[in-house]
């Protein structure tokens, strides 16, 4: 008889985990909002499905998605002085996660994946405990639900260390050739400007991250649509001017009411495990893995610690389901988590004086530019280049 596995949450780790694991278990998700509700809903995150992440989807079959906007490259700025444009080692894609998991969503659904449409609260918990083999905790920044313990010395931060400001525009000319691009303004904060697949076609993701209270937290107490795109007008403008050069004024506006967000993370790192009424409930995704998304992480974060959870349940199908499946899902994702979360955090932060001069190093020599931009596809070599070459 096959094991009963419950994935609570319906994100970037929780479909993926269904799609894994559906053909070797008996796979229940549980999720708070409808199909059709996400996809009329308001946008939830940026995100970049960079090389790895792709690739973990064609493994799994997920659904492919249309590659008008494959990002090839990373543009990189400090101030107003544009240094250059490192090339990505394999393309990258960014999907509007309304769209992308409403799909998923539709198509788990075909594949013959039971839903609960739910929102599951702690007195729920027990008697879901008991009727499942496992329970996954995949409920993202909302969660977790299981009291998974902190991690405190990669869990440094008691607030947040960026507002994070999103709309999904029309009217900004791609830069050439299309990539992402980050522009660092020091004491103040980042821009990502990102090129994204809509529904209704390509769009431009202009993701402010302000240091609280500094100069770029410019969007406090905006709620419509219309004073959104005024003020991103503004702030471009002020601080931004080769993304606000490229502006089509006539047509700029968000793709849709919806299309904008703002929200403050503070960033947490938990152990993936624990025991809860005498039985394993594991955790993947940001209800375990919460970094700042300063990094554009948090998507190939997600998708790697749910392979390596699959992995795991794979190799212990025959097994009880117990700590050592839990801590050997660990030892499979700790170091790759610690080096994730360790760059993170470090570019919230005054960049170091070696990375700034490695960036300015960039100007005139592309294979540095190219190196710098695999940091984002490969963040072991960001961590390398952080922590392990300043000797």
């Amino acid at each position: 008889m096959r094991k009963k596995i419950c994935i609570i949450g319906s994100g970037t780790a929780g479909l993926q985990l269904a799609y894994s694991l559906k053909e070797e278990f008996d796979v229940t998700v549980i999720h708070s909002t409808s199909s059709d509700k996400i996809r009329n809903g308001r946008v939830m995150s940026t995100q970049v499905h960079f090389g790895s992440t792709r690739n973990r989807e064609n493994r799994f079959k997920m659904p492919k998605w249309e590659d008008k906007t494959l990002l090839k490259s990373v543009h990189m700025t400090i101030g107003n002085q544009k240094l250059f444009v490192g090339k990505l080692k394999e393309p990258a894609l960014s999907v509007d996660q309304r769209f992308y998991f409403s799909q998923c969503l539709k198509d788990l659904e075909n594949k013959g994946v039971s839903f609960r449409l739910m929102r599951v609260n702690k007195s729920d918990i027990e008697s879901l405990v008991d009727e499942f083999d496992l329970i996954i905790d995949c409920t993202g920044k909302s969660g977790p639900l299981f009291p998974f313990p902190i991690e405190k010395e990669i869990s440094p931060f008691q607030v947040p260390q960026r507002k994070c400001i999103v709309g999904y525009f029309l009217g900004v000319k791609p830069n050439n050739p299309l990539g992402i691009s980050v522009t660092v303004l020091p004491e103040m904060g980042e821009m990502f400007e990102i090129p994204a697949m809509t529904e209704q076609g390509p769009v431009t993701i202009l993701f402010v991250m302000a240091i609280p209270n500094r100069e770029l937290d410019a969007f406090k107490e905006i709620k419509h649509a219309k004073e959104f795109t005024n003020q991103m007008k503004n702030v471009t403008q002020k601080y931004f001017q080769g993304i606000h050069e490229r502006i089509e004024q006539d047509i700029f506006a968000l793709s849709d009411e919806k299309a904008f967000l703002q929200v403050a993370i503070k960033p947490v790192i938990r152990k993936p495990y624990v025991t809860f009424n005498n039985k394993l409930v594991v955790g993947c995704g940001d209800s375990v893995f919460l970094n700042d998304p300063i990094t554009g992480q948090g998507c190939n974060l997600s998708s790697y610690c749910a392979e390596q959870l699959y992995e795991t349940l794979i190799q212990y199908r025959d097994s009880n389901w117990d700590t050592q499946l839990g801590e050997a899902y660990w030892d499979r994702t700790k170091i790759f988590v610690r080096e994730v979360t360790e760059w993170t955090n470090a570019m919230t932060q005054v960049l170091p004086e070696h990375i700034v001069q490695l960036l300015l190093t960039g100007v005139e020599n592309q294979k540095i530019a190219d190196e710098v931009a695999e940091w984002f596809e490969e963040p072991q070599k960001a961590y390398e280049a952080f922590f392990q070459l300043q000797d």
